[in-house]
């Protein structure tokens, strides 16, 4: 916000924000508010929590889950406010979802799932809560990807480890045939790599080309990573 702006413009603004935010805030139950009559007033409590989410406005989320808002609620794209806390790294909105009770295995229509979004932006403690709570460490999204493959392409060694610990199986193949471990590899993320040998990862798999985990990494230009993978 511009600083020394008057209290009616910054009203002004609010408003405005969540009449913009609700434009594209639409929950799966069909609401579509008229244009010519939107405000905040005319809302229901499931369209409100989810400008709340976009927001950030931990007031507002409190409020709309006391109005009787679904913890469960989703926008047009599927998304509930604590996927789309999680996509902003918003993680206190995030934990104020959970404690709501929100469902951490509903996924949005391309199949991301709160566990996905932890797994792809790093969030290793919450992605530790996320299992702790039931999260489907399986679930692929509509791509073929999984908690494992985007923790393990971005370089997250911790999130990796606790796949592992959730019974992850270190070998298991994902679209083309792609391992956790040639993920990692393709992307020079030594951490990882070291943490799936140390999990039982093969170095002998190929993907649907015929290449190793190393043949990928050695494409890449990453040799540290060729020697990691030679056990040298």
């Amino acid at each position: 916000m511009i600083a020394g702006m008057s209290l009616a413009a910054t009203g002004m603004d609010r408003h405005i924000s969540v009449l913009s935010a609700v434009l594209c805030v639409l929950v799966f139950s069909g609401f579509t508010p008229s244009l010519a009559r939107a405000g905040e007033q005319d809302l229901s409590p499931n369209v409100r929590l989810l400008v709340a989410a976009r927001n950030a406005d931990a007031a507002a989320l409190q409020r709309e889950l006391a109005a009787g808002a679904s913890p469960n609620a989703r926008t047009r794209t599927g998304e509930t406010a604590l996927l789309v806390a999680l996509k902003k790294n918003d993680l206190a909105t995030a934990h104020a979802m959970l404690a709501a009770g929100t469902d951490v295995n509903i996924a949005a229509v391309n199949g991301v799932t709160p566990l996905m979004a932890a797994a792809y932006a790093g969030q290793t403690d919450m992605a530790g809560e996320l299992l702790a709570r039931g999260a489907d460490a399986r679930a692929a999204d509509r791509l073929g990807k999984t908690a494992m493959t985007y923790a393990a392409g971005q370089g997250h060694a911790g999130i990796v480890a606790a796949l592992l610990e959730h019974g992850v199986d270190a070998n298991a193949e994902y679209a083309n045939r792609l391992t956790a471990l040639m993920w990692a590899a393709g992307y020079g993320h030594d951490e990882v790599v070291k943490v799936l040998l140390a999990g039982g990862a093969r170095t002998d798999a190929r993907d649907d080309r015929g290449k190793t985990a190393a043949d990928i990494a050695r494409e890449g230009g990453f040799l540290a990573t060729v020697s990691l993978l030679a056990g040298k």
